[in-house]
């Protein structure tokens, strides 16, 4: 492997054990964790003020996402999934990747910028205002394992100038800005997507928590997130509800409470058919993206039927949970190949070197 590489592999994997600290520890755990107690204490305060700038992210919120990037951090995960790639990475041309990242959870951008750093390209970031704070944080440590980083990435400031490539992740309308926009460079342009779950009635209690993690994490804003669940006709909603109840505490969250007792008051004006729980409603219907605070379900009658119709809506999910599928409890933890919207962005950006 280019020791180059092997540098930039071993700063990551340095950032992913301060992520770890940094997201289990409130007091300095010492120099192993890679950081001054300095360091460890202005980023912590970076944790604890975010929701000041997006209500959304919340001390929980954001350590949950420093976990799960801690734990895809380490240097065998690293190397499984960067070593198909390292002969074309030897003969890349370094480029100018344009990076437009989303905001619906802490540290959505993250894959791309690593993607892009450890191909030797440039990253030319243009952070959501939505989350602002902990990505420049993290470049900024990361800079201090790898010096030379500091000369691989800039944050755009208005319009995006000087570009080879881009990577722009935004909303079904923002998405077909991007395409006229971008038309004339090579690009990845992501839309929102949303996930389902699909239950047999064969699931255990602990599955049926664990989902309740797939439901709830960032309060469900995540594409990632289960936004809606099929289940067989008969099948008895009781038994979900059941495994949802440690998660009512979310409903003491301001901008979640707003959401949850909003969307009740218009079905309820609209005399939907509701089941709710105080602090998620279900509602029957064929749509996909429930409303925060909500949750979509739908009947099917066998096992072949349905899966015809999700390879149907395929475009319009990111993840499936269930026997059989990504694990119950796992929506949130994907790995380092699991690629947003299926488009596999190492190959996307050592492109060129693969067609030499």
């Amino acid at each position: 492997m280019d020791n180059n590489l092997q540098q930039r592999i071993s700063a990551f994997v340095q950032l992913g054990k301060a992520l770890q600290a940094l997201s289990t520890s409130d007091t300095w755990p010492g120099f192993d964790c890679g950081l001054t107690e300095s360091e460890f204490n202005d980023f912590k305060q970076v944790i604890h003020t975010n929701f000041h700038y997006n209500g959304w992210f919340t001390k929980d919120n954001v350590e949950m996402a420093l976990r799960n990037w801690a734990d895809a951090l380490q240097e065998e995960r690293l190397l499984k999934w960067i070593t198909p790639y390292t002969h074309h990475l030897a003969s890349i041309s370094p480029q100018r990747i344009a990076i437009i990242c989303a905001g619906n959870i802490p540290m959505v951008g993250f894959h791309d910028i690593l993607c892009t750093l450890l191909c030797g390209h440039f990253a030319l970031i243009k952070p959501s205002s939505d989350d602002s704070r902990l990505i420049p944080g993290i470049l900024f440590l990361l800079v201090k394992w790898h010096e030379p980083f500091a000369q691989q990435f800039e944050f755009a400031q208005g319009k995006l100038e000087k570009f080879d490539r881009v990577i722009a992740t935004g909303s079904n309308n923002t998405s077909r800005y991007f395409h006229q926009y971008f038309a004339d460079y090579p690009h990845i342009i992501r839309k929102s997507r949303t996930s389902v779950a699909v239950l047999t009635g064969q699931e255990s209690k602990e599955e049926m928590k664990q989902l309740g993690h797939d439901v709830f994490a960032h309060f469900g804003l995540g594409c990632r997130n289960v936004t809606k669940i099929y289940v067989p006709i008969g099948y008895d909603l009781n038994h979900f509800f059941e495994g949802m109840y440690d998660f009512h505490p979310i409903v003491n969250h301001n901008k979640y409470a707003n959401n949850y007792d909003y969307i009740k008051a218009v079905w309820m004006l609209n005399q939907e058919d509701l089941l709710e729980n105080g602090f998620l409603i279900l509602k029957q219907d064929d749509a996909l993206k429930a409303p925060t605070g909500s949750l979509f379900y739908s009947y099917y009658n066998n096992e072949s039927e349905l899966k015809a119709l999700l390879e149907e809506k395929k475009d319009e999910i990111q993840c499936i949970v269930g026997h059989g599928y990504t694990p119950f409890g796992q929506a949130q933890c994907p790995q380092l190949s699991d690629y947003a919207d299926g488009i596999n962005t190492l190959e996307f950006l050592v492109g060129d070197a693969i067609n030499q």
